[in-house]
């Protein structure tokens, strides 16, 4: 037999990985080129850049999972470098950048705010990873405690007031210490948040949701800070009827759950009460026999 010879002509195809497949690992290794610009920026006392490369890195988390369900190039190596940028870009650098502003004049307990608000970042992504696919069903729409993009972004908000009232130094470094614990804590807690990924619009609300996007990018354009200051303040008082939302799902789902359960308590109690009905007695099996 004749073995069919490869043509000279034609190279054979490289093995590989497309480029394509790695723009979401790309923008994710940008965002944590962001947010420690934020640090260079701080230890320039240069503090509205320093917040602006935060929220920099904030806009490219936001792309990378979006861009990698749209090119289908999810993967294991990719969500592990997700997480490593958002504990690099929403954990470590706004705490630098708040103990390089201020908290560092609280000594060692300023420090140690800076390292509690990093820890928390980190446990509360550790627990994220550890909980995808094993939520209910009715908890999808929310987040176990505030993301940490938000995190970052609403811990950085005495900076950002201070950049209003047109001196940060007015904000007291205590006030933002004790600010940033706080935020640290709702990060690692247990309150319910909305995740505004999968909320639909019906189609009366598109119009007027985006004239909220066109009044937004114009005050970012116009008043960066103050739009930022009461977009976090309106982030922050949702939270409330998430809570709401959230407790009224679950009543639900467990009224659910337990009609399913008393239904098939009554199924098994009634095929139950079926097999003893149509099981002889030992003496009817007796006398019938004897009949015969």
């Amino acid at each position: 037999m004749l073995k069919r010879r490869r043509k000279s002509g034609r190279p054979s195809r490289l093995k590989g990985t497309t480029i394509a497949r790695l723009i979401p690992n790309m923008i994710t290794v940008a965002s944590t080129c962001a947010g420690l610009t934020g640090v260079r920026y701080a230890l320039e006392a240069r503090w509205e850049f320093a917040v602006a490369a935060i929220l920099v890195a904030a806009i490219l988390d936001a792309l990378d999972g979006r861009m990698a369900r749209l090119l289908r190039a999810t993967s294991d190596f990719g969500a592990q470098l997700d997480s490593l940028s958002d504990f690099v870009a929403f954990g470590v650098s706004p705490a630098l950048i708040l103990w390089l502003w201020g908290l560092s004049e609280l000594g060692g307990p300023g420090w140690g705010i800076a390292l509690f608000f990093a820890v928390c970042c980190g446990l509360r992504l550790a627990r994220f990873n550890s909980r995808l696919d094993k939520l209910p069903p009715y908890a999808y729409n929310y987040f176990q405690g505030i993301p940490a993009p938000a995190g970052a972004a609403i811990g950085l908000l005495p900076l950002t007031l201070g950049f209003v009232l047109g001196d940060a130094a007015l904000i007291p470094p205590w006030a933002a210490g004790l600010w940033m614990v706080g935020v640290a804590l709702l990060m690692v807690s247990e309150v319910p948040t909305f995740s505004f990924k999968k909320f639909k619009l019906a189609p009366r609300w598109v119009l007027p949701f985006m004239v909220l996007v066109g009044i937004f990018a114009a005050g970012l354009a116009s008043a960066p800070w103050e739009t930022l200051t009461i977009v976090g303040a309106a982030y922050l008082g949702t939270i409330p009827v998430s809570l709401q939302s959230y407790a009224r799902l679950r009543r639900e789902a467990d009224r659910l759950q337990a009609a399913e359960g008393g239904a098939e308590d009554a199924a098994a109690a009634s095929e139950d009460e079926t097999s003893k009905a149509e099981t002889p007695k030992e003496g009817a099996s007796v006398h019938t026999l004897r009949g015969q």
